[in-house]
This record gives structure tokens, sequence and C-alpha cells, in this order.
């Protein structure tokens, strides 16, 4: 019983010379053979630096039947519509994240224009391979063809690799907005276009009725519901936050046709898009003409909000020619990639500076051996050495086409 006693006295003799020898050390050491390293050495990580993205956006990707037949092979009946986009594809593809708004549906054979509009399949790999990253789909003729056609639509445009917003498949596991994760900044769309309401209280998108279990997959706002519509969709910005998204893009179809200068509505929607729903950027197309770009200031981030708002045809055959009564025709002809750069502070997840300018664009027609053929054309500092317009010869009016776009711009 003594050795005992003994033994354990040392013991706690030898454990209190251990707990003092690592007291008088200055901390806990890390052994790995005869490698030691103190705790309060290991160095801090580098915080990160801020990051700086593109955003591109452009506006009415349109497929007129004219437009259709010029994209077909003959001998193979096919289509393929990379060639529209072959020049302004590189500003497309220099962008951290772009948009489109696609202004058709992909409903099927057989293929229509206006008023009703279902174009190829094809279109969809030829604007991916353009370098757009996601679709927009809510405009006054997703439902042209249907829900059916809605549907299917949506699920061409997933099966070609685009994030797609503004109408979903699903209203119980799909939300109304998109997150795109670029660079480590997570960044919202949201899209929404015009609707109307019938006297029996029906949907109406372009005139057409929403079947009552579909009205949910469409995004939309009403201008004499617009009080109870933007705060649904303050509702879903604050989900977009709430998911995690640092950056909230507002992607509207608005405004009335034809006119070079924004509406009453347009700015109400903007102003309040910006002050009550804290939108960082705003979109806005339908008019199928340019139309300027404002700022609004956002006291939350203490930015000033681009909006852009309407960035004209993409591509259309919408132009003088086609359209010999409609005021303003030849700024059909016209768009824009819009371009908003901002400055993005990753440890403290806030923005540090935003900047918009935009590239303007022109679609050159002209027949070959009795067939149209369409390119956008940027109109950019290389405009006089683009081959489709020595071909055309249609330079004179790509450059009348730059100076009314940037008159309009205001930028």
């Amino acid at each position: 019983m003594q050795t005992k006693k003994i033994a354990l006295l040392l013991l706690i003799i030898f454990t209190a010379f251990c707990l003092a020898g690592c007291a008088a050390s200055g901390g806990a050491q890390v052994t790995d053979g005869d490698i030691e390293i103190e705790e309060d050495e290991i160095p801090e990580a580098e915080p990160l630096p801020p990051v700086s993205l593109l955003i591109s956006a452009a506006g009415d990707v349109m497929a007129h039947l004219s437009q259709i037949y010029a994209q077909h092979d003959r001998a193979t009946d096919t289509y393929d519509f990379n060639n529209n986009y072959a020049y302004v594809k590189k500003y497309i593809q220099e962008s951290d994240l772009a948009m489109f708004n696609l202004e058709t549906t992909f409903s099927g054979p057989p293929y229509t224009g206006y008023p009703l509009f279902s174009a190829p399949d094809a279109m969809a790999p030829a604007l991916k391979a353009a370098g757009f990253d996601v679709a927009v789909f809510s405009n006054n003729h997703v439902a042209d063809k249907g829900i059916a056609g809605f549907r299917r639509t949506l699920q061409d445009l997933s099966d070609n690799n685009f994030m797609t917003t503004g109408g979903r498949l699903s209203a119980e596991w799909e939300p109304r907005f998109v997150i795109a994760e670029v660079k480590g900044v997570n960044i919202a769309i949201l899209a929404y276009t015009y609707a109307s309401s019938s006297s029996s209280g029906r949907l109406l998108v372009n005139g057409l009725p929403i079947p009552a279990d579909s009205e949910d997959l469409i995004n939309y706002f009403r201008y004499d519901h617009l009080d109870t519509d933007l705060e649904r969709i303050r509702e879903t910005a604050a989900e977009a936050r709430n998911a995690g998204a640092d950056i909230v893009i507002l992607y509207y179809h608005w405004g009335s046709e034809y006119q070079l200068s924004s509406n009453s509505w347009q700015r109400t929607i903007a102003e309040r898009s910006v002050k009550d729903i804290g939108a960082d950027i705003i979109f806005g197309a339908h008019p199928h003409t340019l139309q300027e770009v404002g700022f609004i200031a956002n006291e939350r981030t203490g930015m000033q909000v681009p909006v852009f708002y309407s960035m004209g045809n993409f591509i259309s055959n919408q132009r003088r020619e086609t359209l010999p009564t409609t005021p303003n025709n030849k700024h059909t002809e016209t768009g824009i990639i819009a371009q908003v750069r901002i400055e993005f502070d990753l440890e403290e997840r806030k923005l540090l500076n935003v900047s918009a300018g935009a590239i303007p664009t022109w679609v050159d027609r002209h027949s070959v051996a009795g067939r149209h053929v369409y390119a956008i054309i940027p109109l950019d500092d290389d405009l006089e050495e683009n081959e489709t317009l020595k071909r055309s010869g249609q330079l004179a009016r790509a450059k009348t086409a730059k100076e009314d776009a940037l008159k309009v711009l205001g930028l």
C-alpha cells in the first residue's frame, strides 16, 4: 500500500512539472519528428483582392420568317444561325456574364414568324457558341405557342446549357430567379414582362389567356396592378439575397414600341426598383428601338445604378424596308451590347464601383444568289474594315446608325 502511495505521488509531481514546462514555453507546440511549430507563428490568410467583372446584355433576339428561311440549308434540310453572330461574338465572349432576351419560342415545326413565333432549335446552340450565358425568357411572346411551347423552349435552353430566368418549368421547386457565380461573386438575374388581366381576372400575355394552373410559371407585372406586382418582385429579390446573391439585376420587358425615349411607366418602375427593391443594374427591352441610359442613386450601396431603358433589337427583320409606315423604322435595325463594369470587394461582400457603357450594333441584311444574309455588325473602330459591309455596300448606312445610336443613348 505504501508503495502505491509513493508511485501516485511521483506521478502527480511529474504531471505538474510537465504543465509548468508548457506554460513557461509561451504556448503549446505541435511536434512532427524534429520539426516544432508554435501555434502563434502560423501566418494569417492574405485578404482576397477586389475583383473586376464585365456584365453584358443584349436586347431582342427575334426570328422573323425571312430570317428562318435565310438560315435554312436546302441540301441537308438543316438550320444554322452561327453566321449571324460572327462579328459580335468577341465582345460577348470577353464578358464574365452575358445575357439576351429570346423573343421567339422553340416550339418545334412548323416554324412561324410574326405574330406567333416558333424558331428552329438550332438558334440555341448558335447563341451559346456566341458566348451568352443567360437566356431571358420573359416577354410578350413567351406563350405564342401555348404553355406546351413555353415549356419546350425552357427545356431546349436548358439542354443547351443556358441559365434561364423569367420563366420556369415548376413553381414548386424552381425559384423565380437564377444566381450565377462569377469570380466568387453571386449575381442574381430576375426578369419580368408586362402583362394584363381580363375582365374575369385571367392573366393575359400579349392578349393570350394563360391557364390558371400555369400563371405562376411566368414572371410578369401589370401596369394597373403595379403596387401589388412590384411588392412581389421586391419579395423575390429578397429571396435571392437570402439565397446568397451579392448583386441583383432586373431585366424588364416594358415600354412603348418604336419610341426613342422611356415613358413615365418605365421611369417609375426603374425608380422603385432601385429605391424599394434594391436593384444594382437594370436592363430593358421591348420597344425594338434604342432608348436612353439613365442612372439612379442606390442609397444602400452608394452606387449609381445604370438603367438601360431599351437595348433595341439585337437581330430581327425589322428595318426601314419592312416597316415603311412605322415611326422611327430605321432605328429598329440598331441595338447595343450593354456593358456594365463592376468592382467588388470579396472580403466585405460589397460593391466598390459601377460604370456603364455600350457597343452599338447594326443588322446588315443583303442578298446573295437571291437569298438574304443577316449579320450583326458591331459599330466599333473596325467598321470600315468589315468584310460584310464591303460586300453589301452599306457602310454609309452603318455609320449613320452609329451616329443615331450614340445620340439616343446619351452616353
